[in-house]
């Protein structure tokens, strides 16, 4: 299997989701591929100060900036992409904002009106801690925000909101390095797109961004069909994990629990009611972010739960 390295140019990285977007690399399935990807916004220069502009690799931009798209050949609607997240190593600064917008949450925290919260992070991921500006030290558990394939539909998409078909702006923290994320793939190729690193980030992102940061990821990829959940799912150290997004909070859990409720059934051969009763004893629900315009919820089924 071969090993490609894909670092953040002019001419590789992308701020939308577009199928007809040509591969600036094709490889095999079971290929690794080290990708180095910019923090979301595409500085190229560290900041000096908190919310210090610096020149960016897009600019202005739409979205994410992003590294792809990267083809794997074999890879068509029906099968599905495995990503195996085999390391990520954040760079060595970061930076956090929040009540950057108006919208509901942060008019009912009260902070809608600004001025905004600001923090600038010192990165040590040998030692696997983020110290502050403020002096504040917190441990690491780097993943990307943004693992995802465009749309079926022709034209540019947003990078934001996470979506059922592709996936896109995840924002789960489980997804650390160990972990194994399967997309269903949506467009020939599948064209994968990879960035938007978080050095450390809660369930929810709750001040609509993490500690974001530069990111190098090892990940390998490889394509399956066999697989017991038809959605976005995935294996991490913490345990299972479904998916559900939706404008609506309500329907996102309903999906992601619904998808963790047809695994159980396929581990342990049961009817859907009782696999719901297995389920409320060791199945966590969590909301995975509330900053993307789309709720996202997801469903973890702990390492050893059942046993």
């Amino acid at each position: 299997m071969a090993r490609h390295h894909l670092d953040p140019t002019r001419e590789t990285t992308i701020d939308v989701f577009n199928r007809d977007t040509e591969p600036v690399l094709t490889v095999d399935p079971g290929d690794t591929v080290v990708v180095g990807s910019l923090d979301c916004h595409g500085f190229l220069e560290r900041q000096r100060t908190p919310g210090e502009q610096r020149p960016r690799m897009i600019d202005p931009s739409r979205g994410h900036c992003l590294t792809g798209p990267i083809a794997v050949r074999g890879a068509e609607p029906g099968t599905v992409l495995a990503v195996h997240l085999d390391d990520l190593r954040p760079g060595d600064w970061g930076w956090t904002v929040s009540a950057s917008k108006d919208n509901w949450l942060t008019r009912k925290l009260g902070v809608a009106g600004g001025p905004p919260g600001r923090l600038l992070w010192e990165l040590d991921a040998g030692e696997r801690t983020g110290t502050n500006d403020r002096g504040q030290t917190v441990a690491l558990a780097p993943f990307l925000g943004v693992i995802g394939l465009p749309p079926a539909e022709p034209g540019d998409h947003s990078t934001v909101p996470p979506r059922p078909e592709g996936g896109g702006n995840i924002d789960c923290r489980e997804l650390v390095a160990g972990s194994t994320l399967y997309l269903p793939v949506t467009v020939p190729g599948a064209r994968l797109l990879a960035g938007d690193g978080h050095a450390a980030q809660g369930d929810g992102e709750v001040g609509g961004t993490a500690i974001e940061c530069p990111m190098t990821t090892e990940l390998t990829l490889d394509l399956t069909t066999d697989r017991p959940v038809p959605g976005i799912h995935a294996e991490t150290p913490a345990g299972r994990v479904t998916f559900g997004f939706h404008t609506d909070l309500n329907e996102a859990t309903a999906e992601a629990l619904g998808a963790m409720l047809t695994w159980l059934q396929t581990l342990h051969d049961l009817d859907r009611p009782t696999a719901l009763a297995l389920a409320s004893p060791v199945v966590d629900l969590r909301v995975t972010q509330v900053a993307n315009q789309t709720w996202g919820v997801h469903a973890v089924l702990p390492t050893d739960a059942i046993r």
